[in-house]
């Protein structure tokens, strides 16, 4: 039976419930699956320790279900980072950014044992790059970055209007192919200005749960 696309997404979020365990201090990413998962955690908030949120956006709703929000800096290392993707490989290599959160999340992620990201099926790619690659750039650099990016072969768009949670701009950068997502992630981070990249390749999912018409798929690397 077909399932719409927001199905697909809940099913993918509640399942990783399933990596909730009590007294944890659980990381949250932030986007519109990832909303499915506060809601399911919800249920289980008398039993955890609290969460560690990568957006102002998913703080608020945590708040707003009763689960105490912690800071990073208090809690140091955690077991679980549950978030979504705007793309992912077969290899478990991630675009992340969409929503702007990027350099939160990953942070969050790099801090964190296991890395369960929560997908549909739709989001599953053979090589990254057709989602335009969100990187979040100082102010004053835009410019500067963008003109890099272009060596490098992309064409970056800024996202006028948005400022992140950090009080930064979002290049997006269009047309490229990312074949060796380590590699690229390393030489856009290298640029002057540039505060993130939304390549999650170093610190890439350690299990992904994609959401689909008959189900859950558990992917592993």
């Amino acid at each position: 039976m077909r399932v719409n696309q927001n199905e697909k997404k809940k099913k993918a979020a509640l399942a990783a419930l399933e990596f909730v365990e009590d007294d944890m201090v659980v990381g949250v990413g932030t986007g519109s699956t990832v909303n499915h998962f506060i809601d399911g955690l919800a249920g289980l908030a008398q039993n955890i320790a609290g969460a560690v949120s990568s957006s102002e956006a998913s703080t608020e709703r945590l708040a707003r279900h009763g689960i105490p929000v912690r800071s990073l800096n208090e809690v140091g290392d955690l077991d679980l980072y549950v978030d979504g993707a705007d793309e992912v490989d077969p290899r478990l290599n991630l675009i992340k950014g969409g929503g702007g959160a990027l350099t939160r999340e990953k942070i969050v992620a790099s801090a964190s044992r296991q890395f369960v990201c929560i997908v549909d099926e739709s989001k599953r790619v053979d090589v990254l790059g057709e989602f335009p690659l969100p990187v979040e750039v100082i102010p004053m650099a835009r410019s500067l970055v963008a003109r890099r990016l272009v060596a490098m072969g992309g064409r970056p768009v800024w996202r006028e209007g948005f400022i992140t949670d950090n009080g930064n701009e979002i290049l997006d950068v269009h047309g490229l192919e990312i074949i060796d997502p380590p590699g690229l992630e390393t030489r856009i981070n290298l640029v002057a200005g540039v505060v993130c990249v939304g390549i999650f390749a170093h610190r890439r999912a350690d299990v992904v749960l994609v959401g689909t018409d008959d189900g859950v798929e558990t992917v592993t690397a």
